[in-house]
């Protein structure tokens, strides 16, 4: 799993784009699946988590294509990934 998070201009810009042009692009790197979520102090701020491994999700943000469909969907920055900081029972 990765989570990341990231600012976008407009909410149904952003959703528009990646659910259709963005998702084939993650598919070919692997990735499984992904549920985005909606920052509930910021409207535009979202966070998405993906069921990915890192190498795709490197690969995928390196590849030379993903800047134009960031910008398509209207992302003001690129996407942080979240550094995980433990794993807990319950």
């Amino acid at each position: 799993m990765i989570l990341a998070t990231t600012k976008v201009a407009d909410f149904d810009r952003f959703i528009k784009t990646f659910s259709t042009k963005a998702a084939e692009k993650r598919k070919e790197y692997g990735s499984r699946g992904s549920r985005v979520f909606r920052d509930p102090d910021d409207p535009s701020r979202v966070w998405v988590e993906f069921d990915w491994e890192t190498e795709g999700y490197d690969r995928f943000i390196a590849d030379p294509e993903v800047s134009s469909i960031f910008q398509e969907a209207g992302l003001e920055r690129p996407p942080v990934k979240a550094e995980p900081a433990g794993e807990y029972d319950a």
